[in-house]
C-alpha cells in the first residue's frame, strides 16, 4: 500500500523551531520529487518547500526562505521540513506529497503534478 505519513507537528511558541518528517511506505522516495504544503483555516492550500531528486535542488516560497529547510534521507525513505523562527502565520496543517515530473528549482511545481499525499500534521504557533 502506497502511503505517506507526516509527523512532528506540535504547539510551539513564536520564534521557536520544529522539524516535520514525511515517511513513505509502499514505494521508494528517491525517484520522486517531494513537496511540503500547508493549509491554514479558511485559506487555500499553498506550497511551502520542494526538493527534487537531483542534486538536492530545492524551491522555497518567499515567506519561508531563510527560515525553513527541506531535505531528504533516501536511505530512510524520509523527507524533512526543518522550521525555524516560526511565526503565528505559519500555523496550519502541513502535508507532504510525492510526484514524478521534471523539477526545476527556479519554478514552483503545480499541485496536480503530485501523485501521492499524506494526511497532514498540525503545526500551531502561539504563545
Amino acid at each position: 500500500q502506497v502511503q505517506l505519513v507526516e509527523s512532528g507537528g506540535a504547539l510551539v511558541q513564536p520564534g521557536g523551531s520544529l522539524s516535520l518528517s514525511c515517511v513513505a511506505s509502499g514505494f521508494t522516495l528517491d525517484v520522486y520529487n517531494i513537496g511540503w504544503f500547508r493549509q491554514a483555516p479558511g485559506k487555500e492550500r499553498e506550497g511551502v518547500s520542494y526538493i527534487g531528486t537531483r542534486d538536492g535542488s530545492t524551491f522555497d516560497r518567499d515567506s519561508v526562505k531563510g527560515r525553513f529547510t527541506i531535505d531528504r534521507d533516501n536511505a530512510k525513505n524520509t523527507v524533512y521540513l526543518h522550521m525555524n523562527s516560526l511565526k503565528s502565520e505559519d500555523t496550519a496543517v502541513y502535508y507532504c506529497a510525492a510526484g514524478l515530473f521534471a523539477f526545476y528549482s527556479d519554478y514552483e511545481p503545480a499541485d496536480d503534478l503530485f501523485d501521492y499525499w499524506g494526511q497532514g500534521t498540525q503545526v500551531t504557533v502561539s504563545s
